[in-house]
């Protein structure tokens, strides 16, 4: 299937919170509601840090995925690097072209700003993901260390 990408408006907000919900589920995670609130404003807004948001729309023009993506400064380059920090397609739809979709659009607009990086990560669980991800990307030997709470 086909996609076009475009970036999140403030009327998507309902599907949006739908496919944020279920990407917080795959990965067993929760966050505050207050947190969520103030993740889709910053999603919406025009700062230079602020995190952005895409959606990939199918051709009947209903949102079949996310990806929120932001741009920070690197003490190792000049430049700036972009992480993308979260992407999630409806399970009804995936392997259909909306991750490739999203990924793709991620680095057009890492392109636009002359970022020299493109990351993202993982849980070592997401098979059919790291299937698009091996296909899009080279694998970092990194291994990511967390402090616990």
């Amino acid at each position: 299937m086909a996609y076009s990408v475009r970036a999140l408006q403030a009327d998507d907000k309902p599907r949006w919170r739908e496919l944020f919900d279920g990407y917080l589920r795959f990965y067993e995670s929760s966050v505050p509601e207050e947190t969520i609130e103030l993740t889709f404003e910053r999603l919406l807004g025009d700062g230079e840090w602020d995190p952005s948001g895409l959606v990939a729309i199918n051709a009947d023009g209903q949102i079949d995925g996310i990806t929120h993506y932001v741009f920070h400064r690197s003490t190792w380059s000049a430049t700036v690097y972009c992480y993308l920090e979260d992407l999630f397609v409806d399970p009804a739809v995936r392997g259909g072209g909306a991750g490739r979709a999203l990924i793709n659009a991620v680095y057009d607009a890492a392109d636009a700003k002359g970022a020299t990086r493109t990351y993202w990560a993982t849980q070592e669980f997401n098979y059919k993901g790291r299937m698009l991800y091996d296909k899009v990307a080279a694998k970092s030997p990194f291994i990511q260390y967390r402090r616990p709470v």
